[in-house]
């Protein structure tokens, strides 16, 4: 696990199918800490983990419960999802313990509509930071700019297009992505690059 910021620690998992990074978030903050769509990792990560210490799992749609069970299990932390994603997470066999709503506060991050690829993706801003964590409403793919899964994987192309129009009016620098790229800085240029590309 490495710190791509301060306070902002990230793991990879490399999917050789999509061929590039899955990426897990920890995340310190006050009033206790957030990991953010954990990926599988390595028993010394979850080790760093548990040592850190987690608050809150988010997981920002139902194809990234990932390995948020066993991080649950090892820090007693619950697992977070919006309501309209949990059915499919729990149905998948993860316990989820919170049902989450657009606009509600997540430690310091506020829970984004990001829906399009699944009805209860959620994105999570952190004003203060200037930070937005996306896990799959875009991806980091090529490094340095922001893409589109396969629409043959999105449920509403055109709400995840509108989804995304108004994440570009977010005010946020670091752009942290569930797939691919993180971007530390630039994060909004991008993804108004991005927004620009659809046209209409």
């Amino acid at each position: 696990m490495r710190e791509l910021l301060p306070g902002v620690f990230t793991w990879p998992w490399f999917s050789e199918r999509h061929g590039y990074d899955f990426n897990g978030y920890l995340v310190r903050a006050p009033g206790g800490n957030v990991c953010i769509d954990p990926v599988e990792m390595s028993d010394a990560v979850l080790d760093q983990i548990v040592r850190e210490g987690v608050s809150v799992i988010v997981v920002t749609n139902r194809n990234h419960t990932r390995a948020s069970a066993r991080v649950r299990d090892q820090t007693g932390a619950p697992v977070a999802i919006h309501a309209a994603d949990a059915a499919h997470a729990r149905a998948q066999g993860v316990t989820i313990d919170r049902e989450i709503a657009f606009g509600e506060a997540l430690g310091p991050f506020v829970a984004l509509d990001a829906r399009g690829k699944s009805p209860g993706e959620v994105a999570l801003h952190w004003p203060e930071r200037r930070m937005l964590v996306v896990g799959d409403a875009c991806v980091g793919n090529p490094a340095g700019s922001c893409g589109l899964l396969p629409e043959k994987v999105i449920d509403d192309p055109a709400m995840l297009r509108a989804s995304l129009r108004a994440l570009a009016g977010v005010d946020f620098d670091v752009l942290l992505l569930g797939d691919g790229a993180a971007l530390t800085t630039g994060g909004r240029e991008a993804l108004t690059r991005l927004v620009a590309s659809f046209g209409g």
